[in-house]
């Protein structure tokens, strides 16, 4: 049997975070997740879903003429298949970014893929999920990504980035305020003050359309 996966949604649009944002982009939301993060804005990606091969999903992408493809989720390393899925996505051509929470293994993904790998605070609920050997694997075409709900997670988050050298190990660092949860300035000054290597990003589509998903 070909390799399958569970797809959420596929669609078209700007990408609203990480190094790549604004540039128009496929996502590949696949179904399911192992997480409870409290500020989760992809509920509707944990169960349901439609089952297709990986030939469908890339001949769906390819529809697009895209040039930038992100596989996202739910989790979308907890199916197995989403390792051939972002392959068969390099190989034909495109520039290909994985969102993952951090609790499964990315030794694994293709290097051509940039994968994009949060590191749960603990406001998140889910910061004894972080799988903190995958950063090892990790290196410049890669990124790492801090959700801040409130300054104990930035104080967290920053000796993270301190105890590890993360800036030294991937191409980006990225400090994003919790939508509603934490007041974008505030994120901003306490950055700001503290000089860290890292970079600000808002979530450019719940700027642009009140999107509660995280496209």
């Amino acid at each position: 049997m070909s390799a399958s996966l569970r797809i959420t949604e596929i669609f078209y649009s700007l990408q609203g975070e990480s190094r790549s944002i604004g540039l128009p982009t496929v996502f590949v939301r696949l179904t399911g997740c192992p997480l409870r993060c409290v500020y989760c804005d992809t509920e509707y990606a944990f169960h349901g879903g439609e089952r297709q091969s990986i030939d469908e999903i890339v001949a769906k992408v390819e529809s697009y003429a895209p040039r930038y493809v992100c596989v996202t989720g739910g989790e979308p390393l907890a199916q197995p298949d989403c390792l051939p899925l972002l392959t068969a996505l390099c190989d034909a051509g495109y520039e290909v970014s994985l969102e993952t929470s951090g609790a499964m293994p990315v030794d694994a993904v293709d290097p051509r893929v940039s994968r994009v790998v949060d590191l749960k605070t603990p406001a998140s609920g889910e910061q004894h999920r972080n799988l903190m050997d995958n950063l090892p694997h990790l290196g410049a075409n890669d990124q790492i990504k801090f959700v801040i709900c409130d300054r104990g997670d930035y104080d967290w988050a920053r000796f993270q980035l301190d105890q590890y050298q993360l800036n030294e190990k991937v191409g980006e660092v990225l400090f994003s305020p919790s939508f509603e949860q934490l007041p974008a300035r505030q994120l901003a000054d306490w950055i700001v003050e503290d000089n860290l290597p890292v970079r600000f990003q808002l979530q450019l589509h719940k700027l642009l359309w009140q999107d509660a998903a995280g496209h």
